[in-house]
Formats: C-alpha cells, structure tokens, sequence
C-alpha cells in the first residue's frame, strides 16, 4: 500500500514522502498514529501543493538572508570597556551583547546565530561569523578598546 508521511517515521521516511508499506503496518500504526494517510490522487496533490509552498517559502528565505549578508559585510561593531594593567578585560564580550549591538543599528539577528572563534577578553579586533541561513554565512568586525 502506498502511503504518504505527515511526519517523519524512523527508517521510513521523512515528512512529505511517498512509500510503500504492507498493508498492515499502513493500518494498524501509521494510520492509527496519524504519521500517515493514504496515497491516493487528492492526498498527493494536497502533498505536492505543501511542497511547492514549503520550496516557495525557503527560496524567499534564502533571498532575505542573501540580502541581509550583503547589508552586513561592511559592518564593524565597537565596544569599549575597563581593561587591568596587562591589558586584560573586566569579563569579556559575549554573543549577547554582539547581537544587542546589532539590533542597535536596524539588524535582527538572534545571537545563537553568532559565532565567535575565541573569547573576547582583551583589546584588539576580531572576527566573528554570523549563520544566517543553511548556505549563507557572513563575518563582521568587532573593536574592543
């Protein structure tokens, strides 16, 4: 029996797919579970209708983060703190307060989205990476002083 997936099912398939399974198997828990329903002609157009949207929506996505990318590659963020005697920082800047900056100047970004390669603890410049999307990434500067 062919069936299409409203979920994802562990050594089946994900969500959207159509297989085959035996008829029991169909029934007895996919169906019983909800995790699946019947492969016939109004089912696999209502499926490849959500994946039209699903594909429509993720290229609209992709094209907000491209051009969020670009609006961000020329950005560089300052911050200015106490520094002790040998030039070490009193704590250290944190994702949080890159992301609070950020937002400052007009750009929404969640700050799990930012990546930093070391800690920031003393006065320099540095580089931090920001994943906007699964293909788009993009790297700002950051001033301590």
């Amino acid at each position: 029996m062919k069936v299409i997936l409203t979920q994802d099912v562990k050594a089946q398939g994900k969500k959207g797919d159509v297989i085959q399974v035996s008829d029991g198997y169909a029934t007895n828990y996919l169906f019983k579970n909800k995790l699946a329903v019947p492969a016939n002609a109004q089912n696999v157009s209502i499926n490849n209708a959500q994946k039209r949207a699903a594909e429509a929506k993720r290229a609209e996505e992709l094209a907000r983060a491209k051009q969020i990318a670009a609006k961000l590659k020329d950005v560089t963020i300052t911050f200015t703190g106490k520094v002790s005697e040998n030039g070490k920082m009193f704590g250290s800047v944190t994702n949080k307060e890159i992301a609070e900056e950020l937002e400052k100047q007009g750009y929404s970004i969640d700050k799990k989205k930012i990546e930093l390669p070391q800690a920031i603890k003393s006065a320099g410049t540095y580089t931090a990476h920001i994943k906007l999307y699964a293909e788009v990434s993009v790297s700002i500067k950051i001033q301590v002083q």
